[in-house]
C-alpha cells in the first residue's frame, strides 16, 4: 500500500465517520458481546478439545495397527495364486497391497504426530497468549503514562 493509498482510505474513513456511519479501525477488530472477551483473546484453545483430538489420533493408529493388516496374508496368497495361474491381476493385487501398505504407514505416522502433539500445542497456544497479553498490556500502560504526560504540559 503507498502513502497516498493510506491517506486516501484515512481521508475516506474520515468521511463515513462525520457523517454518523462506519468508523475507522486499526489493528483491532469489531467488539463482539457474545465472542472473546479482550481478557481472553482470540485464539481459544481447550485442553479438553486437545485431548479428545489426541484421544482419537491414538485409537485411530490403535485401531489401524491392530486391524490394518489384516487382508495382507490373504492378499499376498491370492497374489501369488493368480500370478502362478498366469492371471495379470496377480502383479495388480500385489501393486494394490504395496500401495495399500505405504498408506497405511502413512497414516499410522500422521496419528501419531497429532496424538504425541496436542500436548506441546496446548502449551505453545498458552505461551503464545501470555505473551501477546503480556506486550498488549505494556503498551497500553506506555500509552497511559504517555497521555498523563501530555496533560500536565
Amino acid at each position: 500500500m503507498t502513502w497516498d493509498e493510506w491517506e486516501q482510505l484515512k481521508t475516506s474513513a474520515a468521511e463515513q465517520s462525520d457523517r454518523g456511519t462506519t468508523q475507522m479501525r486499526l489493528n483491532q477488530v469489531p467488539v463482539d458481546r457474545d465472542g472473546p472477551t479482550a481478557t481472553s483473546g482470540d485464539l481459544a484453545v481447550d485442553q479438553q478439545d486437545l485431548a479428545a483430538v489426541g484421544d482419537s489420533a491414538f485409537k485411530l493408529f490403535e485401531g489401524l495397527g491392530n486391524h490394518g493388516r489384516d487382508a495382507w496374508s490373504s492378499s499376498q496368497t491370492a497374489a501369488k495364486d493368480l500370478t502362478t495361474q498366469e492371471f495379470e491381476l496377480g502383479s495388480a493385487l500385489h501393486v494394490v497391497q504395496d500401495r495399500w501398505e505405504k498408506s497405511l504407514k502413512t497414516l499410522l505416522d500422521a496419528c501419531a504426530h497429532i496424538s504425541n502433539h496436542m500436548d506441546f500445542t496446548k502449551k505453545a497456544h498458552a505461551g503464545d497468549e501470555h505473551y501477546i497479553a503480556g506486550t498488549v498490556s505494556s503498551i497500553a500502560t506506555l500509552d497511559k503514562g504517555f497521555d498523563e504526560g501530555a496533560h500536565r504540559s
